[in-house]
């Protein structure tokens, strides 16, 4: 995209809830941890080109630690030589011990943030596009965020290049929509649409991710790099669109509402879509979405595989043993799983496998436990039934395997307590 793309900025998006709590257990466990694993390797790789053709790159590559990760680029391009350039953090998503002073409610858990006691350990607000606008107003050429919106990523430079604000709601809105169409990266050029023989995508191992051609009107094309592979049509941006959308006439992100139910996607020429239609922008939501993140145990998994004529029988033989094993023999405490894979693993025993006989079976056993102990005794399961049987093949857990569980919350703050800030340093 930047030898081809002929490009403006080149956006980032490192974030799921998932990964957000990912990488704060990273921080927790090492405190200069905690930004995007990827961030050095992918600056190593991009930013010479950037300075060459004058791209700038907007990210929230930060996650956890914004800071972090600002020292990791400047130290990045003092290597490269990049002598002048402008790096940015955005700080102000962790709003931990704000959550804890208000003893803001958490729906979900039916209780207050004080309730969790010393298991909250980390609360992201989702912070609006703004404080990255702020970043390219000063000059920066490299932004990274921690828990900002998706597509706010995208909407920032429009805003700033433009001169959109808040009073330019459907302008705002139209951003917001560009964002969500390019966030999730290769979704829109074809990856998720792929389903043969019934949605053919070209060359799928090269796939080009989505370039948005967006005016100061708010008119947008989609496309990608000519060359690449993937697909870009009408029908790739409408799935795209609904992608994790509740309702289209009420879109609610933080830098505004977007209604964009008569939004329409037209093929100007072969990967090439225009956004058209009419798209609506709300005022902005006076609370903030928080991804809080609480300490729940320890989670351990694995398999052990079988195969042949009599797959199914030795499998539910294992599952039934190691099941009894762990509830009858050593006493196991917590939640616990057993799925048979490629039989009942998607859709259950009550509806997976019917009429299927299937040669090779995995059996995935997992459970979420109070404690590392019974952890361990998961692990020694494992072990025990590829040592005495039915005959497996089976891979030992390794470390990784067991991990302490952050549970994922939502919880939600008066915007106006949210304070954000930039720090700008250059190399």
């Amino acid at each position: 995209m930047l030898e081809k793309g002929r490009l403006d900025y080149l956006g980032f998006d490192s974030l799921s809830e998932t990964e957000l709590l990912a990488f704060e257990r990273q921080r927790l466990d090492e405190p200069g941890l905690g930004y995007d694993a990827f961030t050095e390797k992918r600056l190593r790789a991009i930013l010479p080109l950037c300075r060459e053709k004058n791209v700038k790159v907007i990210g929230n590559m930060g996650a956890a630690n914004p800071e972090g990760a600002l020292h990791v680029a400047l130290d990045v391009c003092r290597e490269l030589g990049l002598r002048g350039m402008k790096v940015a953090s955005v700080i102000g998503d962790d709003v931990l011990d704000l959550v804890r002073e208000l003893d803001l409610p958490i729906e979900k858990a039916e209780k207050s943030a004080r309730g969790f006691g010393d298991t909250l350990v980390s609360a992201h607000a989702y912070i609006p596009a703004d404080p990255i606008v702020e970043a390219l107003s000063e000059g920066a050429t490299l932004v990274m965020a921690g828990r900002v919106g998706d597509a706010s990523i995208y909407l920032a430079p429009l805003m700033y290049e433009y001169g959109w604000n808040e009073n330019d709601l459907d302008l705002l809105a139209r951003g917001i929509i560009v964002g969500h169409l390019l966030e999730c990266a290769g979704q829109v050029s074809g990856g998720y649409f792929a389903d043969p023989p019934y949605k053919v995508v070209p060359d799928l191992h090269r796939i080009g991710f989505p370039i948005a051609e967006v005016h100061d009107d708010g008119e947008c094309f989609i496309t990608k790099v000519e060359s690449s592979g993937g697909l870009v049509s009408p029908a790739t941006c409408a799935e795209q669109l609904l992608y994790e959308t509740h309702d289209p006439s009420h879109y609610i992100e933080a830098d505004v509402i977007s209604d964009f139910k008569h939004i329409e996607f037209d093929e100007v020429e072969p990967n090439r879509v225009r956004m058209g239609g009419t798209i609506r922008g709300k005022p902005p939501p006076d609370m903030l979405k928080i991804a809080v993140g609480v300490r729940e145990g320890y989670r351990t998994e694995g398999m052990v595989f079988y195969g042949g004529s009599g797959a199914v029988d030795r499998a539910k033989l294992a599952a039934d043993v190691m099941r009894r094993r762990l509830e009858e023999v050593v006493g196991f405490e917590g939640e616990l799983r057993i799925d048979l894979i490629g039989l009942d693993a998607f859709y259950g025993p009550e509806r997976g496998g019917k009429g299927v006989i299937p040669r090779e079976v995995g059996v995935r056993l997992a459970g979420r436990c109070p404690d590392l102990a019974n952890a361990m005794k998961i692990a020694h399961e494992l072990e025990t039934i590829d040592n005495n049987g039915p005959a497996s093949l089976a891979r030992s857990l390794r470390s990784e395997d067991i991990r302490e569980v952050l549970g994922y919350y939502d919880a939600f703050i008066p915007r106006d307590q949210v304070k954000t800030r930039v720090l700008v340093e250059e190399v």
